[in-house]
């Protein structure tokens, strides 16, 4: 009967490992699979950003003159100060004239002017309009697509749709990492060097944390 019950166990004991292995197995290849896009991305422009002072970039700035019509200065109101989305006629209109999406993005009002500024990955861009004339001025500065890439990294003035895809891509990694560490220990018997080279992935970090930054 022991010698049953052992063998039970050890059947036992393989079902559950063999189970184990099948599902972190594939939370591991689904997690990757949604990663491997954005990890190549992140990783890339980490080379770009650490290295920022050595790539040169070559910002092109366009710059725009247009005038609103008497009714659409009109449709600006009588706001004198604060901060408020541009009415949506002379939004439209601005859009289309100068190539922009300007929305619902707040500006700055003052009884003389109305300021907008319109930042973007890789780009800034501001305009205004004198209240008194209706002259609009516009300005946009493309600084190129390492610099795109980067802000990316960053989140920069990405808008919060990159910022929910930053939080699932996130989340993607530590479900890769996390189920990757699970398969090394379920693995770590036939693969002696397992666990000194996780813990030297450890240790190179924070040695050079330590000692060389200060």
């Amino acid at each position: 009967m022991s010698v049953d019950r052992a063998s039970a166990n050890i059947v036992q004991q393989q079902a559950s490992r063999g189970f184990w292995l099948r599902t972190l197995h594939q939370w591991h290849w689904i997690s990757s699979a949604v990663c491997l896009i954005g990890m190549l991305l992140f990783s890339l422009t980490g080379i770009t950003l650490n290295h920022a002072s050595k790539i040169e970039a070559k910002p092109v700035v366009h710059n725009q003159k247009i005038a609103l019509s008497a009714p659409l200065l009109k449709a600006l109101g009588s706001r004198e100060d604060g901060n408020a989305p541009l009415p949506g006629k002379v939004a439209d209109w601005l859009s289309r004239e100068l190539d922009v999406s300007i929305g619902k993005r707040p500006a700055e009002w003052s009884p003389e002017e109305i300021y907008l500024s319109m930042p973007g990955p890789g780009s800034d861009a501001w305009l205004s309009i004198d209240r008194e004339t209706g002259a609009v001025e516009f300005e946009k500065t493309r600084r190129g697509w390492v610099s795109y890439f980067n802000d990316l990294h960053k989140g920069r003035n990405a808008g919060p749709g990159w910022g929910w895809f930053l939080d699932l891509f996130a989340v993607a990694c530590l479900v890769f990492c996390i189920t990757g560490l699970f398969l090394l220990h379920l693995h770590a018997r036939q693969r002696r060097m397992t666990w000194p080279l996780v813990g030297l992935g450890l240790l190179i970090p924070l040695l050079i944390a330590l000692l060389l930054i200060h």
